[in-house]
C-alpha cells in the first residue's frame, strides 16, 4: 500500500467499529491496485455523528461508509442525498466533495443484488414472489433493491409485525405482511427467499423455520455472514436449493464507496473474499 502526504484517506464510521471488516477489504484493494491511500475505522458515539461527520473536509478526508447505528441518524446531516438513500431512508456511503459538501449515498441494495447474480447467476427477479424476513434498516435496503430488479410481490414477515406493516405502507401494495408464525407456510411458491434479521447469526437465536413448502427452484439468501454458511442455508443446500451467503453482499456494496472514495472501481475475486474471511474475528 502506497501512503504519501498526498494519499486519500477514507474510513468507516460506527460505534463500535472495531469488528467492522471494511478496513480490511479497502485495505485489500489498496494494496492490490497500488492506490495512494488510507482507510481507517472511526469509532464515533452516536451523539456525536453531526460533529464527526462535519469535521471530515477539514481532515482532508474523501469520504467514509457508515455502518451502525449512524445510517439513518445521519441523513439529516448531509448537504445532499442521492435518490436511493432518500427512498431507502438511510445512507452508507457519505462523498465529501472538493467544496466541503457532504453527499449521502446508500450503497447496501447494490451490494445486495450484485452478490444475488454472482452467487446465483440463473436467478430471474421476474420468476415469482420473494419471502423476506425481517424489518430493520438492512431490510429497507433489499426491498428497495428487489422491487427495482422487477420482482412481482414481496412476502414480508417480522417478529414484531407492526414493523413490517409499517415497511408496507410506506413501500407500497406489492408488499403482503405475513404473520410471523405463519413464515414457513408462506415460502408456497416463492422464487426467493431473503433472511435480513440476526437470526442464525453467531451468538444470536436460531432462525426457525421449515422449508418443505419453499419450491426447488427457489434461491435462498442470508445477509448474515458469521457464520458463512448460516443454518438456514445449510438446511437449504441440503434440499437442492441455489444458496448465496452474506459475505458477497459486504464486498459489493464497498465497490461504490471504494471508487468514490479513490477513483478506481474494483472488483470483487475469490482472493479478496478469502483475505477477508481470514480476517474475521482478528
Amino acid at each position: 500500500m502506497i501512503v504519501s502526504a498526498k494519499a486519500r484517506v477514507a474510513g468507516v464510521m460506527g460505534w463500535p467499529v472495531g469488528h467492522s471488516l471494511s478496513p480490511r477489504l479497502h485495505g485489500f484493494w489498496l494494496q492490490h491496485y497500488g492506490l495512494d491511500g488510507a482507510y481507517i475505522p472511526l469509532p464515533v458515539q452516536p451523539d456525536s455523528i453531526e460533529q464527526a461527520l462535519r469535521a471530515l473536509p477539514k481532515l482532508g478526508f474523501s469520504g467514509v461508509n457508515l455502518t451502525i447505528p449512524h445510517k439513518e441518524t445521519s441523513m439529516k446531516v448531509f448537504d445532499k442525498v442521492d435518490d436511493l438513500a432518500s427512498r431507502i431512508g438511510a445512507a452508507s456511503v457519505v462523498v465529501v466533495h472538493e467544496d466541503g459538501s457532504l453527499e449521502g449515498r446508500n450503497a447496501d441494495g447494490y451490494g445486495f443484488i450484485e452478490n444475488l447474480k454472482a452467487g446465483a447467476p440463473g436467478w430471474n427477479p421476474a420468476a415469482g414472489p420473494a419471502v423476506m424476513f425481517g424489518s430493520g434498516g438492512a431490510a429497507r435496503a433489499v426491498i428497495v433493491a428487489l422491487v427495482d430488479a422487477g420482482v412481482p410481490s414481496i412476502r414480508l414477515a417480522n417478529r414484531t409485525r407492526s414493523r413490517a406493516q409499517g415497511l408496507a405502507d410506506e413501500f407500497g401494495p406489492n408488499i403482503e405482511v405475513i404473520d410471523w408464525d405463519k413464515r414457513s407456510e408462506a415460502l408456497d411458491g416463492a422464487a426467493l427467499l431473503v433472511n435480513t434479521t440476526s437470526l442464525g447469526m453467531s451468538g444470536q437465536p436460531p432462525l426457525e423455520i421449515s422449508l418443505d413448502a419453499l419450491p426447488k427452484g427457489a434461491v435462498v439468501t442470508d445477509i448474515v455472514y458469521s457464520p458463512l454458511m448460516t443454518d438456514l442455508l445449510t438446511a437449504a443446500e441440503a434440499r437442492g436449493h441455489v444458496v448465496v451467503d452474506g459475505l458477497g453482499m459486504l464486498l459489493h456494496q464497498g465497490k461504490l464507496g471504494f471508487d468514490a472514495f479513490f477513483g478506481h472501481f474494483p472488483e470483487v475475486t475469490q482472493e479478496l473474499r478469502d483475505f477477508v474471511l481470514a480476517g474475521r474475528g482478528k
